[in-house]
């Protein structure tokens, strides 16, 4: 586990960056709340009047007005599209950067093979994915507490759950186009998970574009679907494992394979 611990260290700065930002925006918007409590009432109802706007982000199915569907909406924004930046980043830099920064040569002229470093970079990305999201967690459920508003618990888990699934689909896929690369194109990664995120807007606003729901990871963090019926939707989770396993066995099957500049 020598490469995992390395991996770890190297990219200690970059996760310390992203929990901070990622946990003190998470924070603000709760803290926000009991300011705007008031007013949330009339907010919720110019935005459900805003047809495919209120759609886009299923504002028509969660009381705004409400903690639970503040949070949903707004923090949930917040830890999608910065958990998806910050796991396809990590993703799309793990294999390429080895040749982009020139250490190919000196990490294979160990005794190491090309599946074990593949495994251990693949390890290292996922825990890093998992120490982000158990760090804002524990810091969203205090400051929630902190507020005096009741921790909705399960749903709030749920949540979070969907929003780590997305963060490591979206990495293993990244991780396996990483494997095809020479050096590390951080605009492949945050452009993917932006493309990703629009295609859920698309399919919430259009009823003939649904179909896109079972190629976004976002699909299965709609805060008003997993708060409304209090469960993951698995129908769009299933895909999703798949493309997360296509990404894996192409980083083994490519980074094997590869003629390493």
């Amino acid at each position: 586990m020598t490469l995992l611990l390395h991996e770890w260290k190297r990219g200690l700065k970059t996760l310390l960056i992203w929990t901070v930002a990622i946990s003190a925006f998470m924070m603000i918007c709760v803290f926000l709340f009991p300011e705007m409590k008031g007013m949330m009432g009339d907010v919720g109802d110019i935005f459900s009047g805003m047809g495919a706007f209120t759609k886009a982000f299923g504002m028509d199915r969660l009381d705004f007005g409400s903690f639970r569907g503040y949070y949903g909406i707004e923090c949930g924004n917040v830890l999608g599209i910065g958990g998806a930046l910050f796991a396809a980043l990590l993703g799309i830099g793990m294999l390429a950067k080895e040749e982009g920064n020139h250490t190919a040569e000196f990490l294979f002229a160990h005794p190491l093979s090309r599946t074990r470093a593949v495994a251990e970079k693949g390890l290292a990305v996922l825990l890093q994915i998992l120490v982000c999201n158990a760090v804002v967690f524990l810091l969203s459920a205090v400051s929630i507490l902190a507020i005096g508003e009741p921790v909705f618990w399960k749903e709030l888990i749920l949540l979070h759950t969907a929003f780590l699934l997305l963060q490591i689909q979206l990495a293993g896929i990244c991780f396996g186009i990483s494997a095809l690369l020479h050096r590390n194109n951080a605009g492949i990664g945050l452009g993917l998970a932006l493309a990703f995120y629009f295609l859920n807007l698309i399919a919430n606003i259009s009823d003939s574009a649904s179909f896109l729901k079972y190629l976004t990871p976002f699909a299965y963090t709609e805060a008003s679907d997993i708060l409304h019926d209090g469960s993951l939707q698995f129908g769009y989770i299933a895909p999703g494992m798949c493309f997360l396993l296509a990404g894996i066995l192409l980083a083994f099957i490519a980074y094997r394979r590869k003629d390493l500049r």
